[in-house]
């Protein structure tokens, strides 16, 4: 009877060693379903996301097509699809200060601008000059990289060379290094300076921080220059005129680089945030084309969006 008694529980034992096995595997089964559904669900946000990028990045080149020969003042557009919603918001790069073009007593009344010390100021601009310089000499001439040579974009569109003149930096931040720069310096020039400009700031578009930090800026008459921009018959030579010795750093450029920045969401709450710059030209065979796109962290995605929202 004993033996009899072993060998049925061993059986049961064996029994529920089974029946623990498989429900081991039902559970890792249900576990691994699980994740592969919600790698497919993120794969199929990050894809619609990038489809609202897309999306957000044509109509801004169709906005600024439809503009024609007027300045594209800055303007944010919010467009809303099944699979979501892109905020867009564009911006003239000639309105702002081209740090690879500018001349230096510009560039050192711009950091004093941002709170920088006369000497300071004045031997910072000197080495972002001799940094330029530099950098130009290190290129033959005909070999020179357009602005957008750098970026290597993995976003809408595909990366052409643009039609502007070389420029030794490709990004604001390759002045951030110099000596002397101050962290705090950057951040406040970040907003007003540029790599795709020209050596003279546009003042149908340029911001009222741009102008004041232009040499010998005439705040006196800034009201009645803002109230004469605002015409849709403006004459850029009378308007110059207003703003005094500063006038001789304003400049109309024949062709406008247009700052595009954009933040999607889907339905499903996935979101993404980039930075494209583009130009259009006359007589292209493409509609636009562009410059430079850069994809913006999660890290550095909230304070896009509060930034976009503050227009």
């Amino acid at each position: 009877m004993s033996g009899r008694h072993t060998q049925r529980g061993m059986v049961l034992l064996a029994v529920l060693w089974a029946i623990a096995l498989c429900a081991a595997l039902a559970m890792a089964t249900s576990t691994t379903f699980r994740s592969l559904a919600g790698i497919v669900r993120i794969d199929r946000e990050r894809v619609q996301a990038d489809g609202l990028l897309t999306a957000g990045l044509e109509a801004a080149a169709g906005i600024v097509a439809a503009l024609r020969d007027a300045p594209p003042a800055e303007r944010t557009t919010t467009l809303t699809f099944a699979t979501g919603s892109v905020q867009l918001t564009i911006s003239d790069e000639g309105g702002r200060i081209d740090i690879g073009k500018a001349p230096v007593e510009v560039l050192a009344s711009l950091l004093r601008y941002v709170g920088a010390e006369d000497d300071d100021a004045g031997i910072v601009a000197q080495r972002i000059v001799a940094l330029r310089d530099i950098a130009g000499q290190a290129r033959p001439n005909d070999a020179q990289p357009r602005p957008g040579d750098a970026a290597k974009p993995s976003a809408p569109g595909t990366p052409d060379q643009p039609a502007a003149a070389p420029t030794p930096f490709t990004d604001i931040g390759q002045i951030a290094d110099i000596p002397g720069m101050q962290a705090q310096w950057m951040a406040a020039m970040a907003p007003l300076i540029t790599v795709f400009g020209s050596d003279g700031v546009n003042p149908l578009t340029a911001p009222v921080a741009v102008l004041r930090a232009l040499p010998s800026f005439d705040a006196e008459h800034l009201d009645a220059f803002l109230d004469m921009r605002t015409s849709p018959f403006v004459d850029p030579e009378r308007l110059s005129f207003l703003l005094g010795p500063a006038q001789k750093y304003l400049k109309v450029p024949q062709t406008h680089v247009v700052a595009v920045d954009l933040v999607a969401g889907t339905t499903g709450g996935y979101t993404a945030a980039a930075r494209a710059f583009i130009v259009l030209l006359p007589d292209d065979k493409q509609p636009y084309r562009v410059l430079a796109w850069t994809p913006i962290s999660r890290f550095a995605r909230t304070g896009v969006v509060a930034s976009l929202e503050a227009h």
